[in-house]
């Protein structure tokens, strides 16, 4: 995972086998709202850059360039000629690819708690993945109900009531079989010059890309 940055756009991007996966930072604006200065910077036409309403659980729409935003907290990519996006704000983007094409997922709690990511990855065969920038096991602080969810995948993905959840997902990625798992490892509520936190600031909170494309010409 390498930083990149063209015209005052600042993105983390790591390539996987036929993918490349982006996340975003808060010089690029919330995407939520205006997804142009992102797409400029990479050189993408927004129309072709699918989006979703998310609802904190595992639907996932098979990405598409229809306009239309499905109910669903993640995208599949089975042909070029189309890129995906999610959008968070201390959730993790993870993208995921292998020979089935891509998939670009947005990981709350709940959403890995529920599968998405197991989901995910049997869609699409990932063998790789990228988990991008999230809050960290430094700021999480969670309820007995949350902790509970994740009993059973052992140790390290908690200290008392601060929960890990890069590590929650990646070691999901690992189980549902994914063998590269590259992780940013930065706690978007600590860097507050660089990302956007909902448990920083709330409502006011803007919110980043996780990002995917297939290798191909997607202008």
């Amino acid at each position: 995972m390498e930083w990149r940055e063209r015209d005052g756009v600042e993105w983390l991007q790591a390539e996987l086998p036929g993918a490349t996966a982006v996340f975003s930072t808060r010089s690029a604006g919330s995407v939520k709202e205006d997804v142009g200065p992102l797409s400029t910077a990479l050189g993408l036409d927004p129309a072709r850059i699918a989006t979703a309403r998310q609802v904190h659980g595992t639907e996932l729409a098979i990405a598409s360039a229809t306009g239309e935003e499905p109910e669903a907290d993640g995208h599949v990519i089975a042909t070029s000629g189309q890129a995906a996006m999610v959008f968070v704000a201390d959730c993790l983007p993870v993208v995921a690819a292998g020979p089935g094409g891509a998939v670009v997922l947005h990981c709350g709690w709940r959403g890995l708690a529920a599968g998405i990511v197991s989901r995910g990855v049997k869609l699409v065969g990932a063998t790789h993945a990228a988990v991008g920038p999230g809050i960290g096991p430094c700021c999480y602080e969670v309820g007995p109900d949350v902790l509970d969810a994740f009993a059973t995948l052992g140790e390290g993905v908690a200290a008392g009531r601060m929960l890990d959840l890069p590590e929650v997902a990646r070691q999901l990625l690992a189980r549902a079989g994914v063998e590269s798992i590259e992780s940013a490892g930065l706690c978007t509520r600590c860097e507050a010059e660089r990302f956007f936190s909902h448990r920083r600031e709330a409502e006011r909170a803007g919110r980043q890309a996780g990002l995917v494309w297939l290798d191909g010409e997607i202008e």
